[in-house]
């Protein structure tokens, strides 16, 4: 047996994955959840209807030509991050969804939380499996989070200890906020991306952090009023992404003061826009997720599960 399948329900997206072992071949379904024109987002409860609506599908199509005999073992997401009391009932749907799996093919099941599940992705994707054994430094900036841990890689997982976190607006609700600003439909980081490449004026920023945390909900005030003020919407677009892009800038500079050097993980769907990514990989060296692999997915999650069921029933009989 070499297939390993995970599924992530986050508030945005249902996913599934399967993980080929032997070709190290990544296989992926997935659906954002729908969201009314206008709308900034979903309610839990109206995250849970659409993922019990779309979860079977999206397996279905999965599986459609596999051998589900070869299917080892099952991770899912359970929760948001890997703390005490950390909890969105969205999680539940893919939870008990793979409870049933497990006992229907009486194979494991290894639970994991989402921003695990982000920063694996940006491993996996980005060939730094190495780094599983490894202590780095890694953000997950989402719409739901924004937050920077150390992490030191235990071969089928990571202890996170928090290093740093927006003590207000997260990263992905600043560009989504803007967004709509601007008239753009719900997630609006690809279409804030393509009209901030549009910019050609000069763009001055100036973020500041608390020790080593961020504020970012000066820089949906500070677009309101370069709208009011007439300002393109490129223009507008461009000094969003760039806030942000120092912030997080500024953040890992702080954190690497504090903690040493350290290879730098960037995870998240904030983390799939181009102008940050080239601007950090020339700055840090940093290692970043495939666009499909920097939003929510449960490849991550399918990827950690391959790594703890090796743990389990081969490394450590």
């Amino acid at each position: 047996m070499s297939l390993f399948l995970g599924i992530d329900t986050s508030n945005y997206t249902t996913s599934t994955a399967l993980y080929d072992s032997e070709t190290g071949e990544m296989l992926q379904r997935k659906q954002l959840l729908p969201v009314r024109e206008g709308q900034l987002g979903l309610r839990q409860s109206d995250a849970v209807f659409h993922h019990t609506a779309q979860l079977h599908r999206l397996f279905s199509e999965l599986v459609k030509d596999v051998d589900t005999t070869r299917i080892a073992a099952i991770g899912a997401s359970v929760r948001p991050r890997p703390m005490e009391g950390s909890y969105m009932p969205c999680f539940t749907v893919g939870e008990n969804t793979a409870k049933i799996l497990s006992s229907a093919l009486k194979i494991p099941l290894f639970p994991f939380s989402h921003q695990e599940g982000h920063i694996a992705a940006a491993l996996f994707s980005a060939g730094r499996t190495d780094l599983f054994d490894k202590r780095f430094l890694a953000f997950h900036v989402s719409g739901g989070t924004t937050e920077a841990v150390i992490a030191d890689g235990k071969g089928c997982g990571f202890d996170l200890e928090p290093a740093a976190k927006t003590l207000d607006l997260n990263a992905g609700q600043a560009v989504d906020r803007v967004g709509l600003m601007l008239g753009l439909r719900f997630p609006c980081g690809m279409e804030l991306e393509r009209l901030a490449l549009q910019n050609t004026e000069s763009i001055r920023v100036h973020p500041k952090l608390k020790g080593c945390d961020c504020c970012l909900s000066g820089v949906e005030n500070l677009c309101q009023r370069l709208i009011g003020e007439g300002r393109s919407k490129s223009y507008v677009a461009a000094f969003c992404l760039e806030y942000i892009r120092q912030t997080l800038a500024l953040m890992t500079d702080a954190i690497m003061e504090r903690h040493g050097k350290m290879t730098a993980v960037y995870a998240g769907g904030v983390m799939s826009d181009s102008i940050i990514k080239n601007s950090f990989t020339e700055k840090y060296n940093a290692v970043f997720a495939e666009p499909v692999f920097s939003s929510d997915n449960a490849a991550g999650i399918a990827c950690l599960c391959f790594r703890k069921y090796q743990y389990v029933h081969t490394d450590h009989k």
